[in-house]
């Protein structure tokens, strides 16, 4: 008896001792709430999927803290060996010369990545000019219009609007119909002005979207987006759209879902969040964000975060991370972030045996694949593959503030936007200058 548990005790300690074997990397993550919770189920299931690496996940409390948390980190050498970085900060992470580049890391430690496997419309955001992917795409989606059914059923309409013109026409019906919220809308820019200026082919930025070099201006006060903001202006002014911010007490998302409003623009990825909150009976669905008359219609950008791999760890903790990238990147995996999320599947292959599988054709996920076809309806364009723009996040925030400042009435159109453009190029300067001598990869 004493010799059997003598062994058992002895197998004990092995197995602890094999678990404290595993080798360790660090992972930091942005993505906060349900989302956030994902972020460390995805980190379990590859600790449980082998017995020979751990990824220890920290969660930073937001995309914005990842990034500058990370930042100083990295200055401090205790850095995490994989950060997740969203597509805003894509340009400070290249020039920050912090980075173990992603088409190197992948060759330098064998990984299994087939780069024609993503979408080229997410893959072109994380690339350099050349087409070299300097980080991994991992969560991604894109902007969409959430549309109430049942009250475009009741001016006599199935079908969503494919242009603005016609969806002013259904917005003015259902004001006449007695709906008091036919549109709501915020002061994200990621929708109002990112998206439909890739969907029109329209430039955000001068040199591709700043693609071409550190000297690009923002061009937001000229061509399309007087023509948009001012429609909204309008609308909101005629009272076919309300503005719905945490703010104001109820969001976009609040709104559409208790049917006080009968459409918006968001992201695909909040598709699980209006299938879970919608108020009971709400026939909804989602449809490709309309466009002008005249208009040719191009591919909606992606958004989301890639995966960035840092300098000045040791080979083990690479060898551990690169098992950790292939595991993400496999195409179960790539299955499952759509599952449990809004998300879209970032590569082909996972893309296809989902379609083959009926996954869209599911009452939870149904609706979802039109987000695909936004983002792969052309093929990239030099104005629709991204935004290389640095200190982009400090940008949109410019922006946001002169939306509102229009939207309020305290200052017209094109003085706001001229603003707006007027700051964000003092923003682009400075940045220039910090990296004076550097040119984008």
């Amino acid at each position: 008896m004493i010799r059997f548990l003598s062994i058992i005790a002895a197998l004990g300690i092995a197995t602890s001792a094999a678990a404290q074997e595993r080798q360790k990397f660090e992972y930091w993550y942005g993505l906060t709430g349900q989302l956030g919770e994902v972020m460390a189920e995805h980190c379990k299931r590859f600790n449980a999927s082998q017995s020979n690496y751990e990824a220890v996940c920290v969660g930073q409390g937001g995309y914005d803290r990842a990034e500058q948390n990370t930042i100083a980190a990295f200055r401090a050498k205790q850095h995490p060996t994989i950060v997740q970085i969203y597509d805003a900060g894509t340009v400070n992470f290249m020039l920050s010369g912090a980075t173990y580049n992603a088409v190197d890391f992948a060759r330098d430690f064998k990984m299994k990545i087939k780069w024609d496997d993503y979408f080229p419309g997410i893959a072109s955001y994380y690339a350099t000019s050349k087409g070299e992917m300097w980080s991994f795409p991992y969560n991604s989606s894109t902007a969409v219009m959430y549309w109430n059914k049942a009250e475009w059923a009741k001016i006599g309409r199935t079908e969503p609007p494919a242009t603005w013109e016609q969806f002013e026409k259904d917005m003015r019906a259902m004001k006449a119909a007695g709906h008091a919220c036919p549109y709501t809308f915020d002061f994200d820019t990621w929708q109002s002005v990112e998206q439909m200026s890739a969907i029109h082919n329209s430039p955000i930025a001068s040199m591709g979207n700043g693609y071409e070099g550190l000297g690009a201006e923002l061009q937001v006060n000229k061509g399309l987006m007087p023509k948009h903001i001012g429609n909204l202006k309008r609308w909101l002014d005629e009272g076919l759209a309300k503005i719905n911010t945490a703010q104001t007490g109820r969001t976009i998302l609040q709104a559409f879902s208790d049917g006080t409003c009968a459409s918006m623009l968001s992201s695909i990825a909040n598709h699980g969040v209006v299938g879970s909150t919608v108020k009971p009976g709400i026939d909804w669905d989602v449809a490709m964000i309309p466009i002008y008359d005249g208009a040719t219609r191009h591919n909606s950008l992606v958004g989301g975060a890639s995966l960035w791999v840092l300098q000045g760890k040791s080979k083990a903790e690479y060898e551990a991370a690169a098992a950790f990238l292939d595991f993400v990147l496999t195409p179960a995996e790539v299955k499952w972030m759509p599952s449990v999320t809004g998300y879209i599947p970032i590569t082909a292959p996972a893309f296809r045996e989902m379609v083959d599988e009926g996954f869209y054709t599911k009452a939870p996920f149904k609706g979802r694949e039109l987000a695909m076809k936004s983002l792969t309806f052309t093929p990239p364009t030099a104005y629709t593959r991204g935004i290389r723009l640095g200190n982009f996040t400090s940008i949109r925030a410019e922006m946001r503030s002169e939306l509102e400042a229009i939207m309020n009435g305290n200052k017209s159109v094109q003085a706001g936007l001229d603003d707006a453009v007027s700051r964000s190029n003092q923003i682009l300067r400075r940045f220039e200058q910090t990296f004076r001598g550097k040119q984008l990869p």
